[in-house]
């Protein structure tokens, strides 16, 4: 006999990944986990060296829901026999290869985990009260279906390729498979990287350090004003909060899409020491010659030509605050151009059983629901629209995942944290209604 589940994860990135391991030791919810990849593999292509994850250790898959939990980063640390290290070395901030790391090792002691299941449609059978997820093993062919009672949408953010540079021919390189071509563009004799974050300036960095002995003219190109820092003070941070998330999902729609775009610097700006260094190494290598490198801000690209004779690209690039366009050659490409949310398509057949919003976005529930009934399908990093920024932050994934099994189980198995800030985001009960004030 098939058996139904009370509830089936697709992807596994480290959201999913920690309702696996927080819905583990609960014997009333007996869910599954699909994903398509081989293995866990998070952002490979850029698990650089000495990379660090820009959240502490207690951001991990369990801790901030269940600190007692066996799958937390410490017990890993224990049983990998690194736990003294980590202790001596005196960082809160996990090595991101590090970290990968440990999400293979909580997924190897996972029963409920299927890798190698690629979600090609769900369909709901009105009759039996459930979903059927459609598979297919990517390694052999084979098709498989399983039944699910509830869904939870973990899909993650595809890369994002900009307007001007889609359907590019040639080897331009999205950042998150840099480092499995950092040999072939690091042989060409000029690289350009496009993009503004936490991905760019490491990119930029490591191909910095090795200019000199490698040879090739470096750019960097952000239409951002500056390089812009990661904002990381405390009282910034208690935005990542129930609070918060309250305040933010009860504003208007328009209201809440302006503060996403104003709000980037709280999640997609730089590491402050990452930029002191980048600064620190230019100004070390100009100490012999300047550099053969390029730092440009305020600059959008406008267009982009691949040349098959020379295999490289023309840039069309506008100095926005000028209004002066101009064109850059250059031989390699880094796209360190971000990811956005994509409805998946295996959705389709069941889309009518979702709530949207007037952007065609999921019209997601403060709990997390995005369905008709609002008890049966639930999203993981698909709420930047509605719940705010706090939607991809590692530090907020076990709050996520204690309220997403709350709704499962219909009772509160782990603890749900209602008021953590001490700042207040909304305006007192007794405060006047804008119109009242108009009067």
């Amino acid at each position: 006999m098939t058996t139904t589940h009370d509830f089936i994860a697709v992807g596994l990135g480290p959201f999913n990944l920690g309702l696996a391991c927080l819905t583990e030791p609960i014997s009333e919810l007996n869910g599954l986990f699909l994903e398509a990849e081989p293995e866990f593999d998070w952002h490979s292509g850029m698990l650089l060296e000495d990379s660090v994850l820009q959240t502490p250790f207690l951001a991990d898959l369990v801790t901030l829901a269940d600190p007692t939990s066996p799958y937390s980063f410490l017990n890993f640390l224990k049983e990998s026999g690194r736990l003294y290290s980590f202790y001596i070395r005196e960082s809160f901030y996990p090595l991101r290869n590090e970290f990968n790391d440990y999400c293979r090792w909580a997924a190897g002691k996972l029963a409920a985990v299927r890798f190698d299941h690629r979600v090609t449609a769900i369909t709901h059978d009105a009759d039996a009260g459930h979903y059927e997820v459609r598979a297919v093993r990517p390694s052999t062919g084979e098709t498989l279906t399983y039944r699910g009672r509830r869904l939870v949408l973990g899909t993650g953010t595809p890369p994002h390729i900009p307007e001007p540079c889609r359907g590019l021919d040639g080897e331009a390189v999205h950042s998150s498979a840099y480092l499995h071509h950092k040999e072939a563009l690091q042989a060409k004799d000029s690289i350009t990287v496009v993009g503004s974050g936490q991905s760019a300036a490491e990119i930029y960095y490591d191909l910095l350090t090795d200019i000199d002995t490698r040879g090739y003219d470096l750019t960097w190109v952000t239409r951002s004003p500056r390089f812009f820092p990661l904002e990381y003070t405390k009282l910034t941070l208690e935005m990542t909060s129930p609070e918060y998330a309250d305040y933010f999902h009860a504003l208007p729609q328009p209201t809440r899409d302006r503060l996403v775009e104003a709000q980037k610097g709280l999640y997609k700006g730089i590491d402050s020491t990452l930029i002191n260094a980048i600064f620190d190494l230019l100004y070390t290598k100009s100490r012999a010659r300047t550099p053969p490198t390029r730092l440009m801000t305020n600059t959008e690209v406008t267009h982009a030509r691949h040349d098959p004779g020379t295999g490289g690209y023309t840039l069309g690039l506008r100095q926005v605050e000028q209004r002066r366009d101009f064109t850059h050659p250059t031989q390699g490409l880094v796209l360190a151009t971000g990811y956005r949310y994509e409805v998946p398509e295996f959705l389709a057949p069941i889309a009518h059983r979702i709530n949207w919003d007037t952007a065609g976005r999921f019209a997601v529930r403060r709990d997390y629901s995005v369905d008709a009934t609002g008890q049966e399908i639930y999203v993981q990093n698909a709420e930047l629209h509605t719940h705010g920024f706090v939607a991809p932050d590692l530090g907020m994934a076990a709050y996520r995942n204690s309220c997403i099994i709350r709704a499962l189980l219909g009772r509160e198995y782990y603890p749900v944290e209602r008021s953590i800030a001490f700042q207040e985001f909304s305006a007192p009960e007794q405060a006047s209604h804008p119109m009242e004030v108009l009067r």
